[in-house]
């Protein structure tokens, strides 16, 4: 198939296959923690309030944490500083299985959750490896990228069907117990591949990136994005609970994935027409627009399986838009802090989710599941209203890491 040729000449980069398979074991586990949590919590405690304000403060943590691990990461390495922080992460998983399944007090399920904050940002570290072995080739750079947009799809994609799966068939706390074991191996595998690791800077000139021009928009964007997100995988775990389907939700969310993935593929073996902050305000406008067809099946017909295919075409405006925002990040990022400058996006979106999952959970409570799909579409707006000073105002391009 000529449209896969570019991954193919991508692929035969040397080390480019092994960084990647222990970044993607790695990645795996960022599917399906939340859901794990959500079902594990929700099934224990009765509440899908305080399951949604668990992972909510738990990726709230991480918006704090993850742009100090980032800058650590840029300065001293990422063999050095990923694995110590991925098993603090780790302790702090079992931590929240112990807790829930001893029946701990609540506090401790929003400490324990909190300390999983230091997990390091997998597909920041695998797109600055990208970024050093890619230099100068912008067409290469924007498939890797679209390929990184694709394995966090595919993660989302598999991660919440192994977690429901694991939950649902083995006992409530196996989606956490997997994940944190995944995450520590994939982590393993991918710090030991040290020959594409980027080079370490210890003093690193120019800005930092949050004061970077052009930076602080797309953090709002970002964060507007995070709340589609977040709303949208606390809402659906819901929505498929009141109809006696709380297994099938993985399933559910792992279409709205596949839409996106199989999008972000296709996007990256074409050549993207103009600048990126031209074709950000259409990717959220068509984001804004998809996502309206999720609200309009759980109105109108209130069945799953009309709820799934929508989901299915509505992520696929998920990946194109994440190129297009990461793109943007790395052009506008001052050289030697991209892993600090993409972290800060995570970070954005992460925050994002974190406000969209407690309002998700909010909602649901206090109105219903169907309620709920209006937060994804008003949060979508919200980010395309953001996104137009980008495509009107001129920033300073700083040139990517070399």
């Amino acid at each position: 198939m000529p449209q896969l040729s570019p991954y193919r000449r991508l692929f035969r980069l040397p080390g480019a296959r092994a960084f990647t398979a222990g970044n993607l074991i790695a990645r795996l586990p960022m599917g399906m923690f939340s859901v794990s949590a959500v079902v594990m919590i929700a099934g224990s405690r009765g509440s899908y309030a305080l399951a949604g304000a668990v992972t909510a403060t738990g990726l709230a943590a991480a918006a704090l944490v993850a742009p100090w691990i980032a800058r650590l990461v840029d300065r001293q390495g990422q063999a050095r500083v990923a694995l110590p922080a991925t098993v603090i992460a780790v302790l702090g998983s079992l931590s929240l299985l112990l807790c829930v399944r001893h029946d701990a007090p609540d506090w401790t399920l929003f400490a324990s959750y909190a300390a999983t904050a230091t997990t390091p940002n997998t597909g920041g570290m695998s797109r600055a490896r990208w970024a050093h072995l890619l230099a100068g080739d912008a067409k290469a750079l924007h498939t890797a990228n679209s390929f990184e947009q694709a394995a966090d799809e595919l993660c989302f994609m598999l991660g919440p069907v192994l977690a429901a799966f694991l939950c649902g068939t083995l006992f409530p706390e196996a989606g956490t117990l997997v994940g944190a074991v995944l995450l520590l191996a994939g982590m393993v595998l991918f710090t030991t591949r040290r020959a594409t690791e980027p080079p370490v800077r210890a003093h690193i000139p120019g800005k930092a990136p949050l004061r970077a021009p052009g930076i602080p928009p797309l953090l709002a964007v970002c964060l507007a994005m995070g709340a589609v997100f977040g709303a949208t995988e606390v809402v659906t775990l819901a929505f498929a609970d009141a109809q006696g389907r709380q297994s099938a939700a993985g399933v559910v969310l792992a279409l709205q994935a596949a839409g996106s993935c199989g999008a972000g593929l296709l996007y990256g073996a074409v050549k993207p027409a103009g600048p990126a902050a031209a074709r950000l305000p259409w990717c959220l406008a068509a984001m804004a627009a998809l996502l309206a067809l999720p609200l309009l099946a759980a109105t109108l017909t209130g069945s799953l399986l009309a709820l799934a295919a929508a989901l299915l075409i509505a992520g696929m405006a998920t990946a194109p838009t994440m190129v297009t925002t990461m793109t943007l990040v790395q052009e506008r990022t001052p050289e030697g802090r991209l892993n600090e400058g993409m972290t800060l996006a995570v970070t954005g979106l992460l925050g994002g989710i974190a406000c969209g999952s407690a309002i998700g959970g909010w909602t649901v409570e206090h109105l219903s599941p169907t309620a709920g799909y209006v937060i994804p579409v008003t949060a979508a707006a919200a980010a395309l209203a953001l996104s137009l000073p980008l495509a009107s105002n001129r920033f300073t391009v700083i040139p990517t890491p070399h």
